[in-house]
């Protein structure tokens, strides 16, 4: 008998809990459900936002191989607009800037370049971004734009081809001591054999000016003048 009454009273505090608690449990699985399927319909349109953006990649690229700048140019913006989050909306930047080039648009392919390095896409998309810009840029006869960009870069990766875009930039502004010294940093470095072209660097060291011809002093006027003086009187001299 008592055992039974244990039982009731057991049953009757289990109702009362749930009397109380019930609401809460129930709206705690269906907010875990909702939570849930959100998570999973994230991934699912993220996973499909990729496949998309990858396939208009694809036709962007094939439009760059067959030169049409017109669909490359509309691929591009579909990709900067509605794919911006994923990694094609960046690389989309630097395939047009290339077709930019190919047409001799260098102002538009600089300006792609510098979207793109607004954009935050990466270390390794940035790297190759900025490269192409300086050299644009020296194209462009802008090296000290190239210098402000580049100085203070600290890639291992890039190091050896932007230390090959200062030194051209720092030649370009007549700082010859400055390209002197980036240009054997670039030589030096262990990792340049893959990046640049080690021979073509070494011949742009050799072929700086040296500081004698640089620095060399100018005449002196008072020398000219010594030399009219000494000529006026030998005239005078053969007259007499």
């Amino acid at each position: 008998m008592d055992d039974l009454l244990s039982e009731k009273e057991q049953i009757e505090q289990i109702r009362s809990w749930w009397s109380e608690y019930g609401g809460y449990v129930i709206f705690g699985v269906a907010a875990g459900a909702l939570l849930l399927f959100g998570v999973n319909y994230y991934k699912s349109s993220k996973y499909a936002a990729q496949l998309e953006a990858s396939a208009l990649y694809e036709s962007l690229t094939n439009y760059i191989v067959d030169g049409n700048l017109e669909a490359a140019e509309s691929a591009a913006d579909q990709l900067g607009t509605e794919y911006v989050n994923t990694t094609y909306a960046a690389q989309s930047k630097l395939a047009i800037a290339r077709l930019y080039m190919d047409k001799n648009r260098d102002q538009d392919a600089a300006d792609v370049l510098g979207e793109l390095l607004d954009l935050g896409a990466g270390e390794e998309l940035e790297g190759v971004a900025r490269l192409r810009l300086a050299r644009i840029w020296l194209y462009q006869d802008k090296p000290q734009q190239v210098v402000d960009m580049l100085e203070g870069q600290n890639n291992p990766a890039f190091a050896a081809s932007y230390g090959e875009a200062l030194g051209d930039a720092y030649y370009a502004l007549g700082r010859i001591a400055d390209a002197e010294a980036v240009y054997q940093e670039v030589l030096m470095n262990p990792l340049s054999r893959g990046t640049v072209d080690q021979q073509l660097v070494q011949w742009k060291a050799l072929d700086l000016p040296t500081v004698s011809e640089e620095e060399a002093p100018a005449a002196e006027p008072a020398d000219d003048e010594n030399v009219e003086s000494s000529e006026a009187d030998t005239v005078k001299e053969v007259a007499e």
